[in-house]
């Protein structure tokens, strides 16, 4: 059973494992998204169809908060903050390498292939969209060569911290695709903060997840005192009217 961290009539908050479809595909495995649909069905014995609307996405192999609208009022307003970039969509990974600076910031152009890899390419290269995100350095580990950062958004491009931290020489611990991963491991790249205002409401929600992957355990007393200081929105669960 997905794991859902805030419900009411019009909102709906889970954590997506690694590994597991956001939205369905041609491979037919169960999405997170058809799984809360039958969550849905069954527990508020809905007739017919169930609508649940998707407002964003993440990576198959990566874990995280994502945002479900339960009306379509609700996906509206939702997919305006996306747009907006008033939904803060934060990440935490541990990256190869140490020496980055206690913060930066990233801007790179991004174009995809036809084998499904996106990469890094000049300016003016036909179909490429710029990326930007900003990171802040919350511990380094020298014995083990790595850096724990803290991921901020200011676009949503597919792939899109994995492409720039790679290409700026830092990939991501056990990414297979764009850096240096091992079956079996799962990728150091976690969604664990979304900021949104609620959609009827409008009063701004903080939801975090500490993430799952075992190459965030060494980091557990950082992330913990991260994920503290941001006063998170209680959970909560919604009565049908």
């Amino acid at each position: 059973m997905a794991d859902i961290v805030y419900e009411d009539n019009h909102l709906l908050i889970a954590v997506k494992p690694q590994g597991q479809l956001t939205q369905s595909d041609s491979t037919g495995d169960l999405s997170l998204h058809d799984e809360l649909k039958g969550y849905i069905k069954e527990k508020y014995q809905k007739p017919g169809e169930v609508y649940l609307g998707l407002v964003h996405r993440l990576d198959r192999p990566v874990g995280g908060l994502v945002a479900f609208a339960r009306t379509s009022k609700a996906a509206s307003r939702l997919s305006e903050q996306l747009r907006s970039h008033a939904m803060d969509r934060e990440y935490l990974c541990v990256v190869e390498g140490c020496g980055l600076p206690n913060q930066g910031s990233l801007t790179d152009w991004l174009a995809g292939d036809d084998n499904g890899f996106v990469h890094s390419v000049p300016e003016d290269t036909e179909g490429a969209k710029q990326a930007r995100l900003r990171f802040f350095k919350l511990g380094e580990d020298a014995s083990r060569g790595e850096t724990l950062l803290h991921i901020r958004l200011e676009t949503g491009r597919k792939h899109q911290i994995r492409v720039q931290l790679s290409h700026m020489g830092h990939p991501i611990r056990w990414d297979m695709r764009y850096g240096h991963g091992e079956k079996g491991r799962d990728i150091a790249l976690w969604g664990a903060v979304l900021n949104i205002a609620h959609p009827t409401k409008k009063e701004p929600m903080v939801f975090t997840s500490f993430p799952h992957s075992q190459a965030f355990l060494p980091w557990k007393p950082q992330i913990d005192a991260f994920l503290s200081s941001l006063n998170p929105t209680p959970p909560s669960t919604s009565k049908e009217q």
